[in-house]
């Protein structure tokens, strides 16, 4: 029998089982982190965001189901859960307050790891500005395969689409992101 968190296990009970919640958290951390970090580029926030992810894993884990796709892209499905929402409230509280305030204070060593986590993504990040001509279910598709690593019957699970469809934006998204990528940086981040 595998353990919980294991590729193919049941993970369900972690959100009440402390050790197994341990045993997982341990074994994506660093996935989920450079996850955000190709998403964020602020080290606070992508601090903050990883630890929502597990938060919000820890609440939701009774909702997965390993015949509807692997841990890692249930992972990513909450991951990208996290962002979107974290996204949405910032520009709320931009237009209402015109800053984010209230960030926990981070360590020296704790904000020059996320620098580096993020200075390591930078390529990832030019990327997705290269995509952003790309209508936004196509574009994240793109991302789940190319960049996160999913196969692409994950990705279509975690935007709930066929596998069929899913292959169809893939090949025409990578006509137009090829041909983007062919110009400049200066060009692409103008």
């Amino acid at each position: 029998m595998n353990e919980p968190g294991e590729a193919g296990g049941d993970i369900s009970g972690i959100g009440a089982d402390p050790v197994a919640f341990e045993a997982f958290y341990r074994r994506h951390l660093e996935a989920v982190g450079r996850f955000v970090a190709r998403r964020i580029d602020d080290p606070h926030l992508a601090a903050d965001l990883t630890a929502d992810v597990f938060l919000a894993v820890i609440e939701s884990a009774d909702g997965y189901r390993p015949d509807r796709g692997s841990q890692v892209g249930w992972l990513f499905g909450v991951a990208r859960n996290v962002i979107g929402d974290e996204r949405r409230r910032a520009a709320q509280r931009l237009r209402v307050t015109g800053r984010l305030a209230g960030r926990r204070d981070l360590g020296p060593d704790d904000i020059a790891r996320i620098e580096e986590r993020i200075d390591a993504e930078s390529a990832a990040r030019r990327t997705y500005r290269a995509l952003s001509e790309l209508p936004e279910g196509t574009r994240t598709l793109v991302e789940l395969v190319a960049v996160d690593g999913l196969t692409v019957a994950e990705a279509a699970t975690v935007l709930g689409v066929s596998p069929v469809a899913a292959r169809v934006r893939l090949h025409r998204a990578r006509r137009v992101v090829r041909a983007v990528l062919a110009y400049p940086a200066a060009t692409t981040l103008a």
